[in-house]
């Protein structure tokens, strides 16, 4: 895709309870050759709950109403994921659809549009916008709620001023760039969000209900023709899942090289790899290759009714700094942290001066350095654990890249590509020698 891009941040303490992450791409420009437009959606379950993120770039000007809703029911069409649980973009419990949707006003002279924006009058063009209207007729949009547009018009402006088209073409101005969103099961009657109300929605049996609190433009940005939108949700729903698949206990202060012993439980039902690894992480991390060290996770034969599991870090796998630190168990399988510890300190006696970045913040997943993030990793049994397992965890197998999405109270989210280096994107290839931690960045997500 080109132009297209979506993100997803999510709380350290919420990522073990993001499964089930998968992205999913539709070109539509040039009739699915070229990827000026289209669509690209990441979805998830969070804490039991489907949700799925979708932004689209659908064709532009004033006559290509029906061209836009044909595009957006393809994308919905070729946007199937793997599982049973959500299979389709509707298919989830909610929905957020947003973008540069490029929906036009319908009748109105230009000069009729900006009296109504200059007056404050904006009612006016709510009942002529084409999205409005189309949510009357279009059986794809049933369930699509938006709150009330009370800010101008976001297309189209000269660059680098607030003023709408002066050019040749004088685009009237329109509200291209939406967000909506979408219940898997109708709101009850009289729940419909009315125009000049924004409200919350309770659609789903299991209470779940999403609360808008705010909808609006950024004015200030100047550098486009279009003006960003923004939009705050609160999202609320019972928990379906809220025990981690492992759970790693950690003391609150590393002090020394013996210190550094990590234990960890896992759940019946997790199913582990002997591609599981323990990251080490600086608070505040990004995306799983961020880690500053690592241990596999390796299964012994033997650990299989083994309630507790302990593994161990090297001094060459601790950082050289003091600082603030997060453990991560990161799942082969699942592509996915499964289990983090709370934030604790490490201050090691021959810790130096670091004359690197200690945030990863700092850090671009295109940057072909060691990351200076934060993930820790485990050892699986004795300190010798390059008998058993050499390379590191960027050569792991893994599936498809991932996303990692936000709490129940906030739609904040992660995404990450697979790499061919990093233990968070391995591939099938043999791993190599112990020593090995090159990290080939890929794109980042969180």
């Amino acid at each position: 895709m080109q132009g297209l891009l979506l993100l997803i941040f999510a709380k350290y303490f919420h990522l073990p309870f993001l499964r089930g992450v998968q992205t999913e791409t539709t070109r539509t420009g040039l009739g699915g050759y070229w990827g000026n437009k289209g669509g690209v959606s990441a979805r998830m379950s969070v804490f039991g709950h489907t949700i799925c993120f979708l932004n689209c770039h659908l064709p532009a000007h004033m006559e290509n109403s029906e061209q836009r809703m044909e595009d957006f029911e393809s994308i919905l069409q070729q946007q199937q994921f793997e599982g049973q649980a959500a299979t389709g973009v509707l298919d989830h419990d909610v929905v957020f659809w947003f973008g540069d949707l490029n929906f036009r006003i319908d009748d109105l002279d230009m000069q009729v549009v900006k009296s109504a924006i200059d007056n404050n009058k904006l009612p006016i063009l709510w009942e002529k916008d084409q999205l409005n209207m189309a949510k009357d007729s279009e059986t794809v949009l049933e369930g699509f709620l938006e709150g009330p547009l009370k800010f101008s018009p976001t297309y189209k402006f000269d660059v680098g001023t607030n003023t709408y088209d002066t050019s040749g073409k004088k685009r009237k101005p329109a509200w291209t760039d939406r967000i909506l969103w979408r219940l898997r099961a109708t709101a009850p009657a009289g729940a419909a969000l009315s125009a000049g109300k924004r409200g919350s929605f309770s659609g789903l049996s299991s209470g779940t209900k999403v609360t808008q609190h705010c909808y609006r433009s950024h004015m200030e940005y100047i550098v486009s023709d279009h003006k960003p939108v923004s939009s705050i949700f609160t999202l609320q729903f019972p928990y379906k899942v809220d025990i981690p698949l492992v759970t790693i206990i950690v003391d609150d202060e590393w002090n020394s090289i013996a210190d550094a012993i990590v234990k960890f439980k896992v759940a019946p039902n997790f199913s582990r790899s002997s591609w599981d690894w323990i990251g080490l992480y600086k608070v505040g991390f990004k995306h799983p290759k961020d880690y500053v060290g690592y241990v596999w996770a390796k299964q012994e034969e033997t650990d299989f009714h083994r309630q507790e599991h302990q593994v161990a870090f090297t001094e060459e796998e601790l950082p050289k700094c003091s600082g603030d630190f997060i453990l991560g168990y990161y799942s082969n399988n699942m592509n996915s942290i499964v289990g983090v510890t709370e934030p604790f300190q490490i201050q090691l006696p021959t810790s130096g001066v670091d004359t690197s970045s200690s945030d990863s913040s700092d850090l671009s997943s295109e940057d072909d350095s060691k990351p200076h993030s934060k993930h820790r990793s485990h050892r699986s049994g004795s300190h010798d654990r390059s008998l058993s397992r050499s390379g590191s965890p960027a050569q792991a197998k893994m599936k498809e890249p991932n996303v990692t999405d936000g709490p129940p109270s906030s739609t904040t989210a992660t995404a990450e590509s697979g790499s061919t280096v990093h233990p968070a994107g391995g591939s099938s290839s043999q791993p190599s020698a112990p020593g090995e931690k090159d990290k080939d960045s890929a794109e980042s997500g969180v």
